[in-house]
């Protein structure tokens, strides 16, 4: 009986655990992944960011920005002018499918986002602490 309990519940905490992603950032303005993969049945996604550096948020913040890759460029210099207040993402931009706070050394954020719309799109991801966004980028990817 367990085990026919444990065979129904499988595929719902199989796909709970694939919908959750993590990513390390580092005081040298990197991500531990370029290219993050959800499956194509997640209805929601939660990321979250650890920065496994040491530096603070003020001198070396990072944070996680999901956009269309066409979009990313543009999106990157604006998002520079927002400034730290707004954890360098402009408000209520629609370009920003998801983001994350800014966070320094030894801190965790997390942000969970719906991808039902965004399953046929090219999607992006960026740290949009000014400076970093030529280093720290990759590929977000439904399949």
């Amino acid at each position: 009986m367990m085990l026919a309990l444990v065979m129904l519940f499988l595929p719902v905490l199989a796909q709970a655990s694939s919908c959750e992603l993590s990513i390390d950032s580092t005081d040298q303005m990197r991500y531990s992944k370029a290219e993050l993969t959800v499956p194509s049945d997640c209805e929601t996604v939660t990321l979250t960011l650890n920065h496994t550096g040491s530096l603070p948020k003020t001198t070396m913040g990072h944070n996680w920005v999901l956009v269309e890759t066409d979009q990313l460029s543009a999106l990157a210099k604006d998002a520079m002018a927002a400034g730290p207040a707004n954890n360098y993402v402009p408000s209520d931009d629609e370009r920003v499918l998801a983001a994350t706070e800014l966070v320094g050394g030894g801190e965790s954020t997390s942000v969970e986002f719906s991808v039902a719309d965004l399953k046929d799109k090219d999607l992006s991801f960026f740290c949009s602490f000014p400076g970093h966004f030529a280093l720290m980028k990759g590929k977000f990817i439904i399949e």
